[in-house]
């Protein structure tokens, strides 16, 4: 039996067919249109379930179970998406409107980020784990926890915003409308607003930095930026990425304090920079934890679930 995985987001739709591996066999997307009626977007998810296995000659009775990752609170117990501010998702009953289109197949939904933290935990970095966390760094800071082989989501499956803890007292706004959260230091979104702000500085005093020619030649600042300068040689973006593993470092070492998981796992843009953002952070990290060296390590590392995250974790959902 496969599995289908589907991963909601505000600008594509994405279903895939995972097997009995854990490996996404095959898949498709369309965009999601997000200004529709809600029913017309399940409409579409139902449409891409039968597309995939159509493809692949396969049927719906090839099919042993169907998971929704999709952004906002939801309550996976009924299948209810309660809030999404990025789709007109309101106590909608996602789970029970795609069973009427699929048939009875056991079906699940869960928050994105918790979806992709359990598929780390079943098939990723954390494979093998009982207590794991997992971070996406892109346009926010997102995140997962699981607890002794279940996904931790909070009453009525509004917690583990992990991009909102204050890691800085009435700090930099958020889109959360608090200030100082770990998001608005920590994410790809910061990365670049703390680029630019260097760039500004080295313009203003004449400084000299190679960051201004990759800018002049990719047309933007981005989240690689700081780090590709960085790697040259560039004494100010050196400067960028060690402001931002300091912020970056202080979110992750108050999470392993709090929950002191076995695996801890990166993921989103920020995780391409690979082994060079892990080293820079374990010497922060290790020094600052409760304990030190003294009591037993927690595991930092990139996910391994690259951009298929949404979907395996989606398939998964349920076992």
């Amino acid at each position: 039996m496969v599995r289908l995985g589907v991963d909601l987001g505000g600008t594509n739709i994405a279903v895939g067919i995972v097997d009995e591996n854990y490996q996404v066999v095959h898949k498709a997307s369309v965009p999601t249109l997000a200004h529709r009626a809600p029913e017309a977007i399940v409409d579409d998810i139902a449409m891409l379930c039968r597309r995939v296995l159509e493809e692949q000659g396969l049927t719906l009775s090839d099919v042993g179970g169907v998971g929704i990752a999709a952004p906002g609170t939801v309550n996976s117990r009924d299948g209810y998406v309660e809030y999404a501010n990025n789709l007109p998702f309101h106590h909608f009953p996602i789970v029970p409107l795609l069973k009427e289109r699929l048939g009875d197949i056991p079906t699940f939904v869960d928050n994105d980020a918790n979806a992709a933290a359990w598929g780390e935990a079943i098939a990723g970095a954390a494979k093998g784990t009982s207590n794991s966390v997992m971070i996406t760094l892109g346009t926010g800071v997102g995140g997962g926890i699981v607890i002794e082989n279940k996904v931790y989501s909070g009453m009525g499956g509004a917690g583990a915003e992990l991009g909102h803890m204050v890691i800085v007292a009435d700090g930099e706004p958020c889109s959360c409308g608090r200030k100082g959260c770990w998001e608005a230091y920590s994410s790809a979104t910061a990365l670049i607003r703390m680029t630019k702000e260097k760039l500004d500085e080295c313009a203003a005093t004449g400084r000299a930095t190679l960051m201004t020619d990759m800018v002049a030649k990719k047309g933007r600042v981005t989240g690689r930026t700081s780090f590709d300068a960085m790697r040259a040689g560039d004494e100010a973006a050196r400067e960028v990425v060690d402001t931002y593993i300091h912020y970056l470092a202080c979110g992750i070492t108050n999470l392993v304090n709090i929950l002191r998981p076995e695996i801890l796992s990166i993921g989103g843009g920020i995780s391409g920079e690979g082994q060079t953002l892990i080293d820079a952070l374990l010497p922060i990290v290790s020094k600052e934890c409760y304990g030190g060296i003294a009591v037993e390590q927690t595991k930092i590392c990139i996910a391994t679930l690259g951009n298929d995250a949404g979907i395996v974790g989606a398939a998964v959902l349920g076992l």
